[in-house]
């Protein structure tokens, strides 16, 4: 067992200790959780090779969108849409898109006119979303928690390093280009 000295507790969970502080009113609260000790620096790592958790990585993603590799031919981005919040109706003429929900649950749109979407979807954990290139497509947040998805773009569509907070943020970079 772990010798920790005063104001520090341990509480032991399978595997590994949890360290505790005690503030001045004494409650509890965690110095440093196993999630914190285990996170993953959300940042583009591309073009060179590399391998993550992407279920971890787009569960832990906070921004509305986040390029996490960017190589010559694919790319790969991590977005978070709140309550009610979508993506926005888009289309992509020349290049193909994957969406993987990795939490909550959604619709998704597409069809071949802004003014035609004649498919729609609820989406899930673990729902796969293929895109073909020149289709209009939306996905809604319909949960009360966060959606958390991934986005694989073939060819790249955001420059190395994307990262918008918000999707006002992300709105304004593409009027700014």
């Amino acid at each position: 067992m772990y010798h920790v000295p005063y104001p520090y507790n341990v509480y032991w969970q399978p595997g590994y200790p949890v360290y505790w502080n005690m503030d001045r009113n004494t409650q509890w609260f965690p110095m440093q959780s196993l999630e914190e000790r285990n996170r993953i620096e959300l940042k583009d790592y591309g073009s060179a090779p590399f391998v993550v958790n992407i279920n971890k990585a787009a569960k832990q993603n906070r921004s509305y969108r986040t390029a996490l590799w960017t190589g010559r031919h694919l790319q790969v981005t991590l977005m978070s849409l709140r309550a009610g919040e979508d993506i926005g109706l888009e289309r992509h003429p020349t290049l193909d898109q994957f969406l993987r929900i990795e939490q909550g649950q959604g619709i998704v749109q597409m069809g071949n006119r802004k003014d035609n979407l004649y498919f729609r979807r609820k989406v899930n954990d673990d729902d796969a979303i293929m895109i073909p290139a020149g289709t209009w497509h939306n996905v809604t947040n319909t949960g009360n928690v966060p959606l958390k998805l991934y986005s694989i773009y073939a060819p790249p569509q955001h420059p190395w390093g994307t990262v918008h907070r918000t999707k006002a943020d992300a709105m304004a970079a593409e009027h700014g280009h």
